[in-house]
């Protein structure tokens, strides 16, 4: 196999070869679920679709697991503030979040395991670690990881434990810990917590912390040792890093063979994400555009590399896409049989191999799709749906995308219906906010005492 992959842990593209022939074993980390998941997150599990379909496409078998963390301190807020269960509202936002994604195109993840249905495997890697001097109990009741006490720490950042401990942010000495860059594996239970917050264990009533979930996790989904492990770069450290020391410090074996990260959706040149306001949910930006713009505007920029949102971005993906659909509008795909000895599928297959290139790849598909306008061949454009459906991209109708207008209606509808949500919760901050996003893309709203209906404007 000519496949090769960037490794954040050696800092170089290597090539790329199962540990178990033909069975390739994949674990990301995906989302903390307290609210509806915006660009920044459809990016990165964007990127790890395209790496299982390219897998796939190249005949292994991908067990791809992709965890939920359904039990933190934003979710336990955000509950209360709600007045609802816990369980409640990560259903609420499962469902939220696999609905959107779906309709982003993504294929499901084979196993997609939730926080809190592993709490015996996390409480039993804590007690294994402090078997071994890695862990210890701290006066205010948590467990903590020792990271002085496991070598190489620092390894998947390239930072020594000197350079960590520099830019660590502490704003007082927190008497709970030995050491400041120590973490936290196992929280106490706090008086003011819902019960749904807590659970049992020998080191008293408490939650995991968010490291162990993941090392816990992917244990028990794909064993001590596998292939690749992933995740947003901003996950490197200190969360990535924590799993190595975790749960190479209880088995004494490497955790992943490859570890890959893709790069950050930026808005004037800032990482999109909540804590800075600056995000747009994957539903306000299909309320505007096409799920297979949206997606064709993720796919075609390199995993590793920043990403800038911007409608005018947008607006290009879709102007470029229509081209891709209007060679396959004008000249009729017959069925194909991908061959990657034909010049344009070795072309195709050569980017793809190379850290899986998407640039290259849908430039080759540029190409093509030229080829097909100017020779009017049907197979050459059944090669392009061929191809594009490796990034599952030009599977719609041709004409009925072409046909079809910038915005979405139902997109408009599930945001209406959001906006109401939130005006029955009383949080009329994010009802106005739905408001103006939807006033920005020419929506005007219109309330009654039975419904909300909505028009353009003129």
């Amino acid at each position: 196999m000519s496949l090769r992959i960037h490794n954040t842990l050696s800092r170089a593209i290597e090539p790329f070869f199962p540990l178990e022939a033909g069975h390739v074993r994949m674990y990301v980390c995906g989302m903390t679920l307290y609210d509806l998941c915006h660009v920044g997150h459809a990016r990165m599990m964007m990127a790890f679709d395209i790496v299982q379909r390219w897998l796939k496409a190249g005949g292994l078998r991908v067990t791809y697991v992709r965890n939920i963390t359904d039990i933190d301190d934003k979710i336990i807020k955000r509950a209360v503030e709600r007045g609802v269960t816990i369980r409640a509202l990560t259903d609420e936002m499962i469902e939220a979040m696999q609905r959107d994604i779906g309709a982003l195109g993504m294929e499901a993840p084979t196993l997609e395991p939730r926080a809190t249905e592993f709490i015996a495997p996390m409480l039993d890697l804590i007690k294994r670690l402090e078997t071994k001097g890695l862990a210890y109990r701290s006066g205010s009741g948590d467990v903590n990881f020792s990271v002085r006490k496991f070598p190489g720490y620092g390894k998947l950042s390239g930072k020594s434990l000197d350079e960590l401990r520099a830019g660590e942010r502490v704003a007082v000495l927190d008497d709970s810990k030995q050491d400041p860059l120590d973490f936290v594996l196992w929280k106490s239970a706090k008086p003011a917590e819902p019960d749904d917050a807590k659970w049992d264990s020998e080191f008293g009533s408490g939650r995991p912390g968010w490291h162990i979930e993941c090392s816990a996790m992917c244990g028990q989904t794909l064993g001590e040792t596998f292939d690749i492990h992933g995740g947003g770069m901003d996950l490197q450290f200190p969360h990535h890093e924590n799993e190595i020391a975790q749960s190479e410090g209880a088995n004494n074996k490497p955790l992943a063979k490859f570890w890959v990260h893709n790069g950050f959706v930026r808005v004037d040149n800032e990482k999109m994400s909540k804590s800075l306001g600056n995000f747009f949910t994957i539903r306000e930006v299909l309320a505007r555009y096409d799920a297979e713009t949206v997606r064709f505007f993720l796919v075609r920029a390199h995993y590793r590399s920043a990403l800038n949102y911007s409608d005018l971005h947008l607006d290009d993906a879709r102007a470029a896409l229509r081209r891709l659909y209007t060679a396959l509008h004008l000249v009729k795909p017959v069925q194909v049989k991908l061959e990657w000895a034909d010049p344009y599928a070795a072309r195709f297959k050569s980017a793809m191999d190379e850290d899986f290139g998407t640039p290259e790849a849908v430039a080759v598909l540029f190409e093509l799709a030229s080829e097909v306008n100017k020779t009017q061949s049907t197979e050459l454009s059944g090669l392009l749906k061929a191809l594009g459906a490796c990034l599952g991209l030009l599977q719609a109708d041709a004409s009925a995308f072409l046909q079809g207008g910038p915005a979405d209606d139902g997109g408009i509808d599930v945001l209406i219906a959001q906006r109401a949500a939130a005006k029955q919760a009383r949080n009329f901050a994010e009802a106005d906010r739905i408001r103006k996003v939807l006033a920005d893309r020419g929506i005007v709203l219109k309330d009654s005492a039975s419904a909300t209906t909505w028009e353009r404007s003129q």
